[in-house]
């Protein structure tokens, strides 16, 4: 918005007056505001753009703005605020902020709609000297690139009224025709100045609607100040508005042919609110309505527009606007805080709740709240499919031009094809060196899908890394076609995508109460690990699945087992632990804790046992087994035997080349209470031991300050076999050798 003016100003590009607009940089929002109300006193046309935390500073400015009767229009691209965690993203919490300040407050629902609405607003406050505030959802509509129809400069003059202006110019302080503002005032007109402004409210409403019904005639873009899309005889509708609204909208048209009557009305102007207006938009047939606020109102009896809603059905009933038979349900939701998606199967929930016997009401969705149950729940699979419609979704680092290059790719369809075009960028928090995702749709028929791609015929990942670390094809449509930016061939890149197979390694770990790992040749390792217990196999698991995300190189499970039933010998023949060389390394594990440790480093027993205990046992008299895991990196493995590095590698690429067993304290030391989730959603629950859990009565006891990894490598490993709770068994591991269905592909780096 701003940049694009400052573009405008520097290239010298003029209004429609023939000037070059001043664009001005204030080091604060705060500044901005007092610029803005100094400016507006002399007689000057001005706009701002804010947002978020910046718009809270201008709220005190605002206040006077709109005391004064002062034409103006502020621009917002609607994001979060600042309460229990920083966001950067979109909802209308902001704006929500400001609705008592006395701005007359319209939204846009789409790109389309901020350009047509901005002209509205523009004319409408030199009409009726009421300043608006015009906002949108940030982000997703504010930083959407889409095709759209550019108001003329023609059109811009004749919605503009000159004589409004010069009025603006006659109102203006000047020195040559004195007048006082802003003085104090006590009880005897203070009530009275602000009654006072009453008449201008009054009729804002109705200026609003008859400047939307002329940029119609203009354009052929007809809006209304309350429009209602939908079955005439609806029973069910869902009041909204910004850019959700259009996604409900899409749904309903779905609903409705296959034999529902719902409908949406979508709201532009929440302030000043028009009882009669809004009440006239609703069919009469409604039995039940949803309204959907995307902001959180703590403490209140609902949501902004709940509140507003309820009131205005029960004023028009009152008033005879509505006749006293119309009293439909009414129901609040609030939905997509901090730029949550909100996607058609959300909708679709929203219609699903509305429609049962007892439908919830102040509910979320998208999100599931375990803590209030709050949430409502809803079919991910339902997709609104337009066949007419090409995706396509690109996963990028960003600053590596990912995101610059799609920008291009979709000016270029929407400008030089007949294609409408839409593209969204996703950032995380950390913009420059952080995720990005492009999604973009490009078709025959203007594009309303203001959420994210879920469906793509085109997927393309230009980071590697990212394959162990995000669902990168969940978002891919069947038999879509996907482009992995690799530095492997295609021979060899699946030798390097471990997250699925691990997986699998996973569930089959999950079925067992024990793991029994057997040594071949001349390592005699003979263990049996005891594994925790799980509650609720479908939300819990015991073995972490090591992506990106967890440590690097990728390529193990591993998990925190438990001491009692743990029993059994760990050898190794040669291995290397933090640069220190070990010969046929020996440890004795009962109930979990070392009760016997040898090597043969030295003639003298005596020093291979002082050797052992000032390096691995840390000079403890004694240690638990902190960590089990099975190394899935096969290609580091086989990288080592044919090099033979194996005395070089740092113990994050050792650790990866067969079972591994630790020595010391858990591998969720000091964080056992953190929640931990695998990519597939479940919850890790095997964080803790009989030992590390002692912190909560004496954390000296718990913790050993050491995490020694022993790896027993491929070469030397006979058998890991799951023992299940019936005694049966799977085997996962034979002769150094993956046999479980779905890991074979581990193999392929040994045989080469």
């Amino acid at each position: 918005m701003a940049e694009s003016c400052e573009e405008w100003a520097v290239k010298g590009k003029k209004n429609v007056w023939g000037f070059t607009p001043s664009i001005s940089q204030l080091q604060s929002e705060g500044g901005v505001a007092g610029a803005v109300h100094g400016a507006l006193q002399t007689g000057t046309l001005m706009t701002t753009f804010t947002a978020s935390q910046g718009l809270l500073l201008m709220i005190p400015n605002m206040y006077k703005i709109s005391g004064e009767l002062t034409s103006f229009v502020m621009h917002v691209s609607a994001r979060a605020l600042a309460s229990h965690g920083l966001s950067i993203f979109g909802d209308q919490t902001d704006v929500m902020a400001c609705r008592q300040t006395g701005f007359a407050m319209i939204c846009s629902n789409s790109a389309q709609e901020a350009h047509d609405m901005a002209l509205v607003c523009h004319a409408a406050t030199l009409l009726s000297r009421v300043p608006f505030m015009h906002f949108f959802d940030g982000f997703r509509t504010s930083h959407e690139i889409n095709t759209y129809d550019m108001i003329s400069d023609d059109i811009v003059k004749e919605m503009l009224p000159y004589e409004k202006i010069l009025e603006i110019r006659e109102r203006s302080l000047n020195p040559e025709k004195p007048f006082i503002r802003g003085t104090a005032q006590n009880p005897d007109v203070y009530f009275q100045s602000w009654e006072a402004r009453n008449p201008y409210y009054a009729k804002c409403a109705e200026i609003v609607a008859e400047q939307m019904e002329k940029l119609g005639k203009l354009t052929g873009r007809t809006y209304k100040p309350y429009e209602y899309v939908g079955a005439p005889d609806a029973e069910e509708i869902v009041v909204m508005m910004g850019s959700g609204a259009e996604t409900t909208e899409e749904v309903a048209k779905v609903l409705n042919a296959s034999g529902k009557k719902v409908g949406v009305l979508k709201i532009r102007m929440f302030r000043p609110f028009s009882v009669e207006m809004f009440a006239k938009a609703i069919p009469q047939s409604v039995k039940k309505i949803t309204v959907l606020d995307r902001t959180k109102e703590l403490g209140a009896m609902g949501e902004p527009l709940y509140e507003e809603v309820s009131a205005s059905v029960a004023e028009a009933r009152n008033s005879g606007i509505l006749p006293r038979s119309f009293d439909p349900i009414i129901i609040g939701g609030r939905y997509a805080l901090g730029s949550k998606d909100y996607t058609p199967a959300m909708a679709k929930g929203v219609f699903d709740n509305m429609a049962s016997d007892k439908p919830k009401n102040h509910f979320s969705v998208g999100i599931i709240d375990d803590v209030t149950n709050a949430s409502i729940s809803y079919d991910e699979s339902f997709k609104l499919e337009d066949k007419s419609v090409l995706s396509a979704v690109f996963f990028g680092l960003g600053s590596d031009g990912t995101v610059g290059a799609n920008k291009n790719t979709i000016k270029i369809i929407g400008h030089e094809t007949p294609n409408y075009a839409q593209a969204y960028f996703v950032y995380d928090s950390k913009k420059s060196g952080g995720i990005t995702v492009s999604h973009l749709r490009f078709g025959p028929n203007p594009i309303k899908a203001p959420y994210l791609v879920n469906n793509a015929q085109f997927v393309g990942c230009h980071q590697f890394s990212f394959m162990e670390k995000y669902n990168v094809l969940g978002c891919a449509d069947k038999g879509a076609v996907f482009l992995l930016n690799s530095i492997y061939d295609a021979k060899n890149v699946w030798n390097h995508l471990n997250k699925t197979v691990q997986q699998t390694i996973i569930d089959t770990l999950d079925q067992g109460v024990k793991v029994h790992v057997l040594g071949r040749g001349a390592n005699h390792t003979d263990i049996t690990v005891a594994l925790h217990e799980l509650k609720d196999p479908a939300k819990e698991t015991i073995f972490e699945n090591c992506v990106a995300d967890c440590n690097i190189p990728v390529g193990e499970v591993f998990t925190s087992p438990k001491l009692e039933g743990t029993n059994g010998v760990l050898e190794v023949t040669e291995t290397f632990l933090a640069g220190l060389y070990y010969k046929d390394l020996r440890v004795v594990f009962r109930d979990g804790m070392v009760t016997e440790y040898h090597c043969s480093n030295f003639d003298s027993e005596e020093k291979n046992l002082e050797y052992l205990k000032e390096t691995i046992m840390n000079r403890h008299e004694s240690l638990p087994i902190g960590e089990f895991a099975i190394g899935t990196n096969t290609t580091a493995y086989a990288v080592s035997e044919k090099y033979g590095i194996g005395d070089q590698l740092p113990v994050l690429i050792a650790e990866k080349m067969g079972p591994h067993f630790a020595v010391g304290d858990t591998c969720y030391s000091w964080g056992e209470d953190c929640p931990l989730y695998n990519p597939d959603g479940k919850e890790i629950i095997a964080r803790d031991n009989e030992v590390s859990i002692l912190r909560k009565e004496d954390v000296s006891k718990a913790y050993f300050g050491c995490h020694t990894d022993i790896t027993v490598p491929y070469k030397e490993l006979g058998a890991v076999r799951v023992i299940k709770a019936d005694g049966s068994e799977i085997s996962i591991i034979e002769n150094g050798r993956f046999v479980l269905p779905g890991t074979e592909e581990l193999n392929e780096p040994l045989d080469e």
